[in-house]
């Protein structure tokens, strides 16, 4: 059984840094992208950051390029994103996904395995 668990969210003040993790089980995803998306009360969930199996691309939404850097490490079988200068608009629960396809993409219908999501809160 396939499964991914985000740890890291909290509450942060405006400005401030926050490391999201996703470990992977019940299969290796070193040959397969990942990505971390988020959902913020009554919005669609969005994309924030791919990478690829190798780590050498790497793509981000433009309203978080510049400030999260999204990282993996296939030897633990997980993925993070270390988020910095935080706004409140970031506010939302973040979800770690990866597809069964191998090529890196930004769209979350190509993204088979997600996690249970966790809450990221920056207030003002």
């Amino acid at each position: 059984q396939v499964q991914l668990v985000e740890s890291g969210g909290g509450l942060v003040q405006a400005g401030g840094s926050l490391r999201l993790s996703c470990a992977a089980s019940g299969r290796t995803f070193s040959e397969n992208a990942m990505g971390w998306f988020r959902q913020a009360p009554g919005k669609e969930r969005e994309f924030v950051a791919a990478i690829s199996w190798s780590g050498g691309t790497r793509y981000y939404a433009d309203y978080v390029k510049g400030r999260f850097t999204i990282s993996r490490d296939n030897a633990k079988n997980a993925v993070y994103l270390q988020m910095d200068s935080l706004k409140p608009e970031d506010t939302a629960v973040y979800y770690c996904a990866a597809p069964k396809a191998v090529g890196v993409t930004t769209l979350a219908q190509r993204y088979d395995y997600w996690g249970q999501g966790t809450q990221v809160t920056v207030s003002s």
